[in-house]
């Protein structure tokens, strides 16, 4: 059964999102604020697919939400749901670790598109067992089998995302990638999403990666173009 963790305090909203998201077949789990959400989260061990948490919220919000769930699960899929339209909101949402955002308002279409492309994701990562296969380049090995990822044999944490974005690199070592092409093979072809979302992500990725993230040895940009791994 597909799992979803809801977390909106608006009722009218809470409500809209839960009855699309419960005929589109999840199975959807609802609470009023971020303390509860993380009370869902613990209680179920992380029995959850993908968690669709509202930012802007009283006591914890949902940029506290994201952060405290990826800390336990580098997994699950996470979207963040924003009344405002700011560049930041998102930036911040995707630096700490969610998967995408949807602005309101949203349709009921547009909302369950992108859970389905997250949950996509999920699955294919969770189902994705290579029984010996590693890619490797310089000092990183990506073990495909474990779904991990080795610097100097030390191990770097890394979200579903973060995981295909390196399996894409590493399978095209050398090769300039398109921003667009990366955006298609990552989120999905039906991705509806802005593209700057591979920025962001390619910034949290060097976070982890590099030595010095301003100044990158191995995850280069290719100024107008896109990103090539340097091999």
């Amino acid at each position: 059964m597909k799992r979803i963790l809801v977390c909106e305090d608006e009722d009218v909203i809470r409500d809209f999102v839960v009855i699309n998201l419960r005929r589109a077949g999840y199975e959807v789990v609802d609470v009023p604020n971020g303390e509860r959400a993380l009370e869902e989260f613990e209680n179920s061990g992380g029995d959850f697919d993908v968690a669709l948490l509202d930012i802007m919220m009283p006591g914890i919000d949902g940029f506290k939400v994201c952060q405290e769930i990826r800390k336990k699960s580098s997994s699950i899929g996470i979207i963040m749901l924003s009344a405002k339209s700011q560049e930041m909101d998102k930036v911040t949402g995707l630096m700490l670790g969610a998967d995408d955002y949807v602005t309101k308002p949203f349709s009921p279409s547009e909302l369950v598109a992108r859970v389905d492309a997250v949950y996509r994701r999920v699955s294919m990562t969770a189902g994705a067992r290579k029984p010996t296969e590693e890619l490797s380049s310089g000092p990183f090995v990506l073990d495909l089998k474990s779904r991990s990822l080795k610097k100097n044999n030390k191990n770097i944490d890394l979200t579903q995302v973060e995981f295909q974005m390196m399996e894409l690199f590493l399978s095209n070592v050398n090769t300039a990638l398109e921003r667009s092409e990366i955006l298609k093979q990552v989120w999905g072809p039906d991705y509806t999403g802005d593209v700057k979302i591979v920025d962001v992500n390619i910034r949290r990725l060097r976070m982890k990666i590099e030595e010095e993230p301003s100044d990158p040895q191995y995850l280069l940009t290719v100024w107008g173009y896109g990103y090539k791994w340097n091999g």
